[in-house]
């Protein structure tokens, strides 16, 4: 007697493959390491702007009279916002750089 086959059979099209579905995150190890430095210079670039008023003394007293020059620094008007936009530059290339 001939053995009876079930014609709706999957075992007729070929082996059973197990596939492993791959759950892909967008961002790599690179991508959080860019995201950190850029988060440091732009806390860096807000800590160097920060330092006293332009009417406080070299005491730390404030004084309606006396004027500080050290508001216009080379490091709170140039460095410190160079720090910051360089920072969120940095966001947006790890945001936007792939992973390979």
């Amino acid at each position: 007697m001939a053995k009876k086959t079930n014609k709706y059979s999957a075992d007729q099209y070929g082996k059973a493959t197990e596939t492993v579905e791959k759950r892909a995150f967008y961002f790599g190890s690179k991508n959080f390491k860019l995201m950190l430095i850029g988060l440091g210079l732009i806390f860096l670039g807000f800590v160097l702007m920060m330092g006293a008023d332009a009417n406080t003394t070299p005491d730390g007293k404030f004084d309606p009279n006396y004027w500080n020059e050290d508001i216009f620094s080379f490091r709170r008007i140039r460095l410190a916002p160079l720090l910051v936009i360089a920072g969120f530059v940095i966001q947006i290339v790890a945001i936007l750089k792939r992973n390979k």
